[in-house]
Formats: structure tokens, sequence, C-alpha cells
């Protein structure tokens, strides 16, 4: 006799919420004890046993990367969203926010990886400069950001505060007073504003 279709979607629902529990358990996990974090901690948090942890990652650097996967799509979706905003140039900063805390959080992935040969089609640093792009490109538009701010402007702004702050003892924190100091350098009062000819790309 075959396999019960109903059985058989069922194990498999099964194990991609298993799957999903394991990637939030570990992103919170690492985002207290770093790249190094217990795996059997992550287990023990996502409700499931090692076994099954070893089963959905074979290797420590399969659900690292399944980690930051999971955060850059955060990221992207979070930017589409953004694009809606009323306000142009608060919803830049406002994503800004979120890259920041992204960066502290998935601190020693980048040297964790080093060497493992990962979805040549996932590239993190492209799926942020395009979604930083397009946000930027929407405050120039607004006239809320001087036309001469780049995204590598904004990115490395980005990247220099998550740095500054992630041996800190609050680091989320400092960082969000630190993206909120530079927000008014990088931002035009709504009285000076000229927006740009939308006939200009």
């Amino acid at each position: 006799m075959g396999e019960n279709p109903s059985s058989s979607g069922r194990q498999r629902a099964d194990a991609r919420r298993n799957r999903d529990r394991l990637v939030a358990a570990a992103s919170a996990v690492i985002a207290e004890a770093g790249a190094g974090a217990s795996l059997e901690e992550i287990a023990r948090r996502a409700g499931v046993g090692s076994a099954t942890l070893h089963r959905h990652f074979p290797r420590r650097a399969e659900l690292l990367e399944a980690v930051l996967r999971d955060r850059v799509r955060a990221l992207r979706d979070r930017a589409e969203d953004l694009l809606a905003a009323s306000s142009a140039g608060a919803a830049l900063v406002g994503w800004l926010r979120d890259v920041v805390a992204h960066a502290a959080t998935v601190r020693g992935l980048g040297p964790a990886l080093t060497g493992y040969e990962s979805d040549p089609g996932f590239s993190p640093h492209t799926t942020i400069r395009e979604a930083a792009q397009k946000l930027l490109a929407r405050a120039h538009r607004e006239g809320s950001v001087e036309s001469s701010v780049t995204v590598d402007d904004v990115l490395q702004l980005a990247n220099g505060i998550a740095l500054a702050t992630e041996s800190l003892p609050n680091p989320a924190q400092r960082a969000d007073t630190l993206v909120a100091l530079v927000a008014g350098g990088l931002l035009h009062p709504p009285s000076s504003r000229k927006p740009l000819d939308s006939t200009i790309e």
C-alpha cells in the first residue's frame, strides 16, 4: 500500500514548522551568545530534540546561513512595506534602525561562514543594497535627503554605528540613539525641502 497523502502532508507541515522554530530560536540565541551559540540551547528553545536540529541542519554553518537568510529577507520585506509610508525620509531612517539592529544581532556570522559554500544565488549585501536604494531614491524625490547622498553613504553609516556599539552593555539602545542623532544631519527639515523633478532619474 502507498503512503497516505494526508499523513505525508502533515509530516511535511510538521517538518516546516520545526525548521521555522529552529531558525527563530537560533536567531534569538545567536543575538545573545554569538555565532558559537550552543546548539543544544537552540534545540531546547525551539522545543525539539537535538536529533531534529541535526536532521534539518547537519552542519552549524547551514543553520547560521538560514538565520542570516531569514534576517535579510525580513529587512527586504520591511523596506518594501516602507515604500508606501507617507514620509520617505522617516521611512529611510526607520529602516536604518532595523539594519543597525540586524547588524548587532548577527555578529560573528560572517567569520563563522568563512569557507562555507553557501547558495550562490543568495547575496545578503546585494539584497540589502537594493532595498536601501529604493528607499533612498524615494527620499531623494521627496527632497528630504540631499541628492548627493549615496546608498554607500547610508549603508556605511549603518555599519559604522553597529560596529561602534556592538561591545557596549546595551548596544541596541545606544545604536538607536546614534541613528536618531545622525538622522538630524541626514534629513532636511520640511520647510527647506526641494523635491527633485520627477522626470529626473
